[in-house]
């Protein structure tokens, strides 16, 4: 109907006989006919001015929901031309807007007039070959024409549905594809765009192909879709497409970067969905992501990228996915995975510790004796390589691996809250009176002078022997003691040798009961590991970044411990004196480098010096238990200055605590690097780039100066400067890569 309404209106009318256009040769499911490519043409002509006209809602719901639906109102528009032509005005429910004058018509007549032209000749010589119509390589040149030069700010480009059109001939099919994903990598509004025309079904049904070229492209359309809807995972493991991405990850042809973006599309693939976690699983993943993790494998080695989404792959596949979690201790995941926690790249070792840490939630009943030793065993040494780098040098490493410990905190809780308690079990007066004298703190000589207590926080905590007195040998102190109790709180992980010891199990603790409070003992095997746990979550509460503090001060809660505000309190050579009241603040702990985590034991007495002035006003932050309905209070009978203690009992979280537990964030901060253009380098990174090696020449250039620099008392002057202040100094701020002080009066002036 279309082609004998046209042959009226063309030029062609007084050389072509009409009679010949119902003999057209051709089938029009066969593209690769004059009628096929007609069909073709109309399809895509017709999809084109419906999209540009009709809202985003009434186009999917007319032209890609139903097949019938969409040949009726393709004929539809047809219609409305050839009857408005008539003087005639077709009405459609729902409601239409005009589109006989689209100026796409003009394009459809050019492309049947060509056609038609070529058609005496077929029908003449039917061994004559068929040559294809310019209609789809002049819109791929127009397409190609608006990437050069559009925006968001500008209109959509209206060849859109005409490129999807185009991916169904082979011909076609590449060009179509690099221009597609050229589309694509201008931003999620792009991506959004596609999907309104229904870019899905066609991408979907291209996936089983192998030639390399087209691989390659998919694999990054797919991952542009992926970042911005994750929905189409249900679909895609539907039809086994995911089989696909693991094939192009295992793959050594394809670039690492190209890898990198099959393992983001297998981690959206199982990321919450079931289904797509079993299937990944059944199909290798597992073993696939270990192969190219191993430290022989040169080629996985030379991208931190691919490294960073193999991990992020695994973690996604074993989150809150039991039968996958065995899988990975069956096969040496841990070992493999714990290897990248000392990467140069954070972002390497922030994946790793997200992978081990979903790890860490298999053995939610710790206290179950049927669980297999192996298991155990291979669950406590991930957390003690998460332990090991609690101080890394960077917040997203650091924000991981508080987060991976507050979900095991969560699945031991019970066998964590008993052994936190014995650490504040009340002493006996007697062992209170053989302290020395708070009076006589500041004296050096004295095992708890400032100076030895810092040093004691830095070294060895814990220590497992046969020793009973509050203070060990070699300076160290008993868990027996309030002072003990304090060091730990206070200890840096990295320092505590008491893993040197774990053969004998047991802490230095009595069987006591006191006040009707029971203790019971937790497996042998995981009580240095939860001494340890406490230490170092008391460490990462004071994290100078607010939100890790949080973390910290979170899973301490999960075990019954909550950090509170001692009362300031001043050492001088007339005794201890209480002061005002002082505010819990993060960020006054020492945070260890990746300097003092790699240059030995030498480098961990290099301390900063105290914020405070000269006079050792020192902030105690003690810790109480939090009381429940089983326990009384208990307040342990110690000198002003020391923390009050509540002991909890050992009953699991509840409903709304585990709503409350922390997530983690590196999955969703490292997806954003593919929601960003990747074929060009955009201006905001090369700023960001620019921002980025300015910050690590000063950072190198001033730990070089520290390096050079002799260690110095706490006590010794290091600096002074007049401020002119009448009323005083009230705050000052030192920054830690610039020479620069800024102090403020107590009118808030600053100077």
């Amino acid at each position: 109907m279309a082609l004998h309404w046209f042959c009226k209106r063309t030029l062609l009318c007084g050389s072509l006989d009409h009679s010949l256009i119902d003999k057209i040769p051709g089938r029009q499911n066969d593209r690769k006919t004059i009628l096929g490519e007609l069909n073709w043409i109309f399809t895509a002509i017709t999809d084109t001015i419906a999209w540009n006209v009709l809202p985003r809602d009434v186009f999917q719901r007319l032209f890609r929901q139903d097949l019938l639906v969409a040949s009726l109102f393709r004929n539809f528009l047809l219609a409305e031309r050839i009857m408005r032509s008539a003087n005639c005005s077709p009405v459609s429910y729902p409601l239409l807007p005009p589109t006989h004058q689209h100026h796409m018509w003009d394009a459809w007549d050019m492309a049947a007039e060509i056609c038609l032209s070529k058609l005496p000749q077929l029908i003449d010589d039917p061994n004559a070959e068929f040559q294809p119509s310019p209609f789809f390589t002049e819109q791929l040149t127009a397409f190609e024409v608006w990437l050069d030069h559009g925006s968001e700010d500008k209109k959509p480009p209206e060849q859109l549905p005409i490129v999807l059109q185009v991916l169904l001939s082979q011909s076609h099919r590449f060009r179509a594809l690099v221009l597609l994903g050229r589309f694509l990598d201008m931003g999620p509004w792009a991506v959004d765009l596609a999907l309104s025309v229904g870019i899905f079904p066609y991408v979907l049904k291209l996936l089983p192909t192998n030639t390399i070229e087209l691989r390659q492209i998919l694999v990054f359309i797919w991952t542009k879709i992926l970042s911005l809807d994750k929905s189409c995972q249900v679909d895609l493991v539907k039809d086994g497409g995911h089989t696909y991405f693991i094939r192009f990850l295992d793959s050594l042809d394809a670039f690492p970067e190209q890898r990198a973006m099959a393992a983001f599309v297998i981690a959206v693939i199982v990321d919450g969905h079931r289904m797509g976690q079993e299937a990944c699983m059944n199909a290798g993943l597992i073993d696939v992501c270990l192969r190219h993790l191993q430290p022989e494998n040169l080629h996985a080695q030379t991208e931190p990228l691919l490294l960073q989404w193999l991990c992020l792959c695994l973690g996604k596949l074993w989150e809150d996915f039991p039968e996958a979690q065995l899988l990975g201790l069956q096969t040496n995941a841990p070992e493999t995975v714990i290897c990248l926690l000392s990467e140069p790249r954070p972002e390497v070792r922030a994946a790793a510790v997200f992978a081990l840490g979903n790890l860490t939630t298999l053995s939610n009943c710790p206290d179950d004796d049927s669980d297999d030793d192996e298991k155990v065993k291979a669950e406590i040494n991930v957390v003690r390589s998460l332990l090991q780098i609690s101080s890394d040098g960077s917040p997203l490493v650091r924000s991981e691996v508080a987060i991976a410990l507050t979900h095991f905190a969560l699945g031991h809780n019970k066998n964590l809250k008993s052994v936190a308690a014995e650490y504040w079990k009340p002493q006996s007066k007697s062992l209170l009176k053989s302290l020395p004298s708070l009076a006589n703190i500041n004296n050096p000589s004295n095992v708890y002078s400032p100076n030895n207590i810092l040093q004691g926080s830095i070294g060895p905590v814990l220590r497992v022997g046969s020793d009973s007195g509050a203070a060990g040998r070699d300076g160290h102190i008993s868990t027996s003691s309030p002072i003990a109790a304090s060091s730990i709180m206070h200890g840096s992980p990295q320092s505590d040798d008491s893993s040197q010891h774990s053969d004998s199990g047991i802490l230095l603790r009595e069987n006591a009961s006191n006040g009707g409070l029971s203790y019971t003992r937790s497996r042998p095997v995981d009580n240095v590991i939860y001494s340890q746990f406490i230490s170092t979550m008391c460490s990462v509460s004071k994290d100078p970044d607010p939100r890790i503090a949080t973390i910290g001060w979170r899973a301490l809660t999960l075990i019954g411990v909550e950090q509170v505000a001692m009362k300031s309190t001043r050492f001088n050579s007339g005794g201890l004196h209480r002061g005002e009241t002082s505010a819990s603040t993060f960020g006054m702990a020492h945070s260890s480098s990746w300097r003092d985590m790699n240059s030995g034991s030498n480098s961990m007495k290099f301390m900063t010096p105290p914020v405070s002035p000269p006079q050792h006003d020192y902030l105690l932050l003690g810790l109480r238990r939090v009381c429940s309905m089983e326990f009384g209070q208990h307040p342990i009978n110690s000198p002003d200055g020391f923390a009050n203690l509540l002991l909890s009992s050992a009953t699991g979280p509840s409903n709304a605590e585990l709503k409350k537990l922390p997530e983690s964030t590196i999955y969703n901060w490292s997806c954003g690097h593919f929601s960003r253009p990747l074929l060009t380098a955009s201006d905001d990174n090369e700023e960001t780039n620019a921002r980025r090696e300015e910050r690590e020449r000063i950072a190198l250039d001033f730990i070089t100066k520290c390096q050079r620099s002799s260690a110095c008392k706490i006590t010794s002057q290091i600096a002074s400067w007049d401020t002119r202040f009448e009323l005083g100094t009230k705050a000052a701020l030192l920054l830690p890569f610039s020479p620069i002080v800024v102090a403020a009066d107590e009118n808030e002036k600053i100077r």
